[in-house]
């Protein structure tokens, strides 16, 4: 397991399906609350990891928001995204495509330039400091009316021409993607790609209202698709890529261990998989611990895993000149490991 460890390291990637907010390390949010004065209820850093235990989606968000409430200013948007995309970088990500909710900070005062600016500055740098690429998703809640995601698309007009495309996040249940048909219609008007949470918490139905009401181009969740083998068909024919988080549904009690998760039962249905983190700070575990746990649960080799990294490059909202580079070197990565094996099992007989 350790050489496929170093594998997954170096393993050209995307990461499609993280969320900025939820990539808030737990000292840079008391450095943060410290320097805009935010009243926080845990003591240290130690006490609020010591509250990463969550028994659902909603149980979870109630903490996530309540950290967002220490980025109040442009600086804060940069630093949290520019650290990020460090991490990222280390991991062997050459492509993040990020969520950010506006919505969750507009409404607490925080002008939409400082969020959106803030965080184009830090990809921007990170791409020039570290090679990495980075795409801006702005993510609607759910939560909230369509009205309110019309508003939000009004405000970050200005940026339109910057952004990767489009999300729908937040609690699922209660909130069916078909809320926001008119919303994404608007969207594709203005051709922006498009995501949508769903199959996370909710139902089949809402993994099927996405892709036919909202037209998605991509379903982020998505395992309760498996449900609907008729759906589950249609969108293994349709080659939809869905960014699954299996650590991700595991902290949130959507399944019961990694052990069980449908990861598995995807891949053999013939589904578009790519492996994610969603909320890396708040799950404690990485995309590259995504891929290290993953491969020991379900006893992954290399070539699947070059495989679920290959299906995550070409889902990224990229040209074709800008993947090709990276899907060049992925497989000469694996030609490498494949060339590299006789050489190992050789010595390891002599060694015997």
């Amino acid at each position: 397991m350790t050489n496929l460890s170093a594998f997954i390291g170096q393993l050209p990637k995307a990461e499609l399906h993280v969320h900025l907010e939820g990539c808030l390390e737990a000292e840079l949010l008391f450095e943060l609350a410290e320097r805009n004065d935010v009243a926080l209820p845990w003591r240290s850093a130690a006490a609020l990891r010591a509250a990463y235990q969550f028994d659902d989606l909603q149980s979870f968000l109630a903490l996530y928001f309540q950290g967002c409430q220490v980025l109040r200013r442009e600086q804060d948007f940069y630093q949290l995204t520019r650290d990020y995309l460090a991490r990222a970088h280390a991991d062997g990500v050459v492509r993040a495509e990020c969520f950010l909710g506006p919505q969750s900070f507009t409404e607490q005062g925080v002008p939409i330039q400082a969020v959106i600016e803030g965080t184009l500055r830090a990809m921007a740098d990170a791409e020039r400091e570290d090679g990495i690429s980075a795409g801006l998703l702005v993510s609607a809640h759910r939560h909230r009316s369509e009205a309110d995601a019309f508003a939000l698309l009004d405000s970050v007009l200005p940026w339109a021409d910057q952004l990767a495309g489009f999300g729908l996040g937040g609690a699922e249940v209660g909130n069916p993607p078909e809320k926001f048909t008119r919303y994404f219609a608007e969207l594709h008007r203005l051709g922006q790609a498009t995501t949508a949470h769903a199959g996370e918490e909710g139902p089949a139905d809402y993994v099927r209202q996405a892709v036919e009401l909202l037209g998605v181009d991509r379903i982020d969740h998505g395992i309760r698709a498996l449900d609907d083998p008729q759906l589950t068909a249609e969108l293994a024919q349709a080659k939809m890529p869905f960014t699954v988080c299996p650590i991700s549904n595991v902290k949130l009690q959507g399944v019961e261990s990694l052990a069980q998760h449908p990861l598995p039962r995807m891949l053999a249905a013939g589904l578009t998989v790519t492996l994610n983190s969603d909320d890396p700070a708040y799950f404690e575990s990485s995309l590259a611990d995504n891929y290290r746990q993953c491969a020991q649960a379900f006893d992954l080799d290399a070539a699947a895993l070059a495989g679920l990294a290959a299906a995550s490059l070409r889902a990224a909202f990229l040209s074709d000149e800008q993947r090709e580079p990276h899907l060049s070197e992925l497989a000469a990565q694996l030609a490498a490991v494949r060339a590299a094996a006789p050489a190992e099992q050789q010595s390891g007989r002599a060694g015997a």
